[in-house]
Formats: C-alpha cells, sequence, structure tokens
C-alpha cells in the first residue's frame, strides 16, 4: 500500500469523521468505526528493523507474523529525520511547503545554524513553518486533539510547528507514560497523540542491534501492550515512526573539518551526517561542487540547491524556504556519514546509529494498526 508520513494524520482526521479529511491510507477498513483514536510514534522505528528487535518485542513480533493487527510499509519525508518527520506528520505537508527541511538549517541571511530540537521561540515558529496542523483542524471541526508530551517539550518551537492547536498533557520524568496515554484516550472521545524516544535514543548511542537497542525495543513493546490492554471498545490504536536508520562503521565516516579539500569554499555547514547543507561563500558554488563530486565519488550524491529541488525530494518548495537548503546539497549512500567535527557538538561524531538519507533503511516506516 503506497502512502507516506504526510497521510497519516489525514486518515485518522478522516476516521473520526472531520469534515473535508480524507481518508488516504483506508484506516477506517483496518480499524472499523471508532470515536477514539491512539496515534503514536516511535521515534526510529524502521520498518525495516521490525525483524531485528522481534524478539524482544512479543506485541511486534506477533504483528509482524500477521497474528495480531494489520502492518503495512509508508515512508517519512526527506531528510529522514526527525523535526523533519513530526511536522510533516503534524501538517501532512511535504518538506518543502512547512519549511523544516533538516535537523539543522542555516537561517537565511545570518551565519547562524538552527537545531530544530533545540529550537526555542526565535524564529517564531508560526512564521518558520506556515501550515496548519491537523491538530488545529481537528479542534476547529470540534473534535479533541490531545498530545501526552514530556514536559519538557512543551512551549519549543519544534513542538508548536509540529503540534500546535493541540491540547497538551504534559507528563513529568519518571511518571508511568502509558498509563496516562491511555487514561487520556479513556477520557474523551477524539484523538490522542503518543511519542517515545527510547529505541532512536539507544540507536544513536549504542547502535541498531546493541544490548541497549534490545533493551529499549522492549520497553516500546511493552508500552504498546499496556495501551492495547486498555483500548476502550470503541477506539483504535495506530503506531508508526519518523524514519529508520544503520550503523556507520569508523572507516565510513568522513570529517570534513579534517580534509582542506573539503573544506574550501564553505560559508556555513548545516543538515546532519548523513545529509550535508553547503552554504557557499560568494562564487564558490562551482568549485565546491566539483571538490566534493570527486572526492566523494560512489559515497555520495552531490547536487546544487537547484538540482535537489527539481528532483522533487523536498516536494514543491516555497520561495521562502529555499535559502534553508544549502547551495550544495550532499546525500550519503550506502553507510556514508560525513562529520564536521569543528562544526557540531563533539557527541555527534561518537553516535553509532544514523539516518538522514534516501536509503530504504532510512524512509521505510511502519504503520501498525490495532483494536
Amino acid at each position: 500500500m503506497p502512502g507516506s508520513i504526510c497521510d497519516i494524520l489525514p486518515s485518522a482526521a478522516a476516521a473520526l469523521g472531520t469534515p473535508g479529511a480524507t481518508d488516504i491510507l483506508g484506516l477506517r477498513e483496518r480499524i472499523g468505526d471508532v470515536r477514539r483514536l491512539a496515534v503514536v510514534l516511535v521515534d526510529g522505528l524502521g520498518y525495516h528493523l521490525l525483524p531485528q528487535l522481534a524478539s524482544d518485542a512479543p506485541l511486534l513480533a506477533s504483528v509482524l507474523a500477521g497474528d495480531t493487527g494489520q502492518l503495512a510499509q509508508l515512508t517519512c519525508t526527506f531528510p529522514s529525520t526527525t523535526p523533519t518527520s513530526l511536522v510533516s506528520l503534524g501538517t501532512g505537508a511535504l518538506p518543502g511547503e512547512h519549511g523544516v527541511l533538516g535537523f539543522t538549517v542555516n537561517v537565511p541571511g545570518t551565519e547562524r545554524v538552527l537545531t530544530h530540537i533545540f529550537w526555542a521561540a526565535d524564529p517564531q515558529p508560526d512564521t518558520w513553518q506556515p501550515v496548519p496542523t491537523w491538530f488545529e483542524r481537528l479542534r476547529g471541526a470540534g473534535i479533541s486533539a490531545r498530545a501526552v508530551l514530556p514536559e519538557m517539550f512543551i512551549g519549543s518551537g519544534l513542538t508548536e510547528a509540529a503540534y500546535r492547536g493541540a491540547e497538551f498533557r504534559p507528563t513529568a520524568k519518571g511518571e508511568p507514560y502509558a498509563a496516562r496515554v491511555a487514561a487520556e484516550l479513556a477520557a474523551a472521545p477524539g484523538l490522542v497523540y503518543g511519542y517515545t524516544a527510547a529505541l532512536d535514543h539507544a540507536a544513536h548511542v549504542s547502535g541498531i542491534g546493541s544490548p541497549h537497542w534490545h533493551t529499549a525495543a522492549a520497553k516500546v513493546d511493552a508500552l504498546l501492550r499496556h495501551l492495547l490492554e486498555h483500548l476502550p471498545d470503541d477506539a483504535a490504536l495506530v503506531v508508526t515512526a519518523d524514519h529508520g536508520g544503520l550503523n556507520v562503521p569508523d572507516q565510513a565516516r568522513i570529517d570534513l573539518d579534517a580534509d582542506p579539500r573539503l573544506g574550501a569554499g564553505i560559508r556555513v555547514v548545516a543538515g546532519e551526517p548523513r545529509v550535508r547543507y553547503l552554504h557557499t561563500e560568494p562564487g564558490a558554488t562551482a568549485d565546491v561542487l566539483a571538490a566534493w563530486t570527486e572526492l566523494l565519488a560512489g559515497k555520495a550524491l552531490v547536487q546544487t540547491r537547484e538540482q535537489a529541488v527539481a528532483a522533487g525530494v523536498f516536494g514543491p518548495v516555497r520561495e521562502q524556504h529555499l535559502a534553508r537548503i544549502g547551495d550544495v546539497v550532499v546525500t550519503c549512500s550506502d553507510d556514508t556519514a560525513i562529520l564536521a567535527t569543528e562544526h557540531e557538538p563533539p557527541q555527534t561524531a561518537q553516535l553509532v546509529g544514523f539516518h538522514g538519507g534516501l536509503t530504504p533503511a532510512e524512509t521505510a516506516i511502519p504503520l501498525i494498526t490495532l483494536r
């Protein structure tokens, strides 16, 4: 079944009877008539990772075997990174339209690099990301739309960009998260959104397939089992992800700051290790393009901004968003990663698992429906 992360909330809204919403994914056929819907995004739960974590996740193993619920494959948007995907989920729009075009982007007209997960209130969220969210549309239709999120997320730029219009239900550290989501779902009809980052964190820090990652998979499965066991009769559970991922070995890491040929002519470095946005000095774009094309042959696709936009990877790009994309866009293939040790926190170079690129390991995500 074709479909993307952009189709999930429009389909959920249609299943809840929202006027003007289209059930692109055929959710109603999968879950029947419902008055309550929990949509849970498991950060880093790539479709192609499901077989690897099944031994620690009995519910997900049962889904994978076809014994519980229904499983379909969707794609996330590009870059396959959390801020971009969360805003694509919340708005139903492609990145070129909503403007959250990467993990980090250059703020046009400045030397500043905005890290979306640490975004406070500058730039202003509703101007940086101008597209209405489906939480706003649901509320406009008189349907409750709640988001159960860690209290540290509430009020951030990314939360506002992705979920504005939701009734926020902050959770304290140590509070039983699954119980809180279940309680919200039981409290009133409508949509309840939940999010967990445990699996993605383990993949980054320790690697996909590590003991840490398998422990996180077990915790995610326990969360989903609790929600399924406490679903009201008129409710369904939809589980998805923002991206997958892969491990990058030491020999596949290239540090642009350790090679003067790669650093020449670059004014600002943004993006992330699997997708680099290179903003060049005036007149240097052609030279940067040539050097990177030669030095990364077989390891990455090197394009001008215009070529990347014309290829359609971002969807149609609004004029005001174009300058957020680098003059040169470098998309890694296979298991390559491009570090920028003088431009980024040292923790980035210490990560094991990465995502952001266009490989199926990174872009394929699950759609799991459960009653």
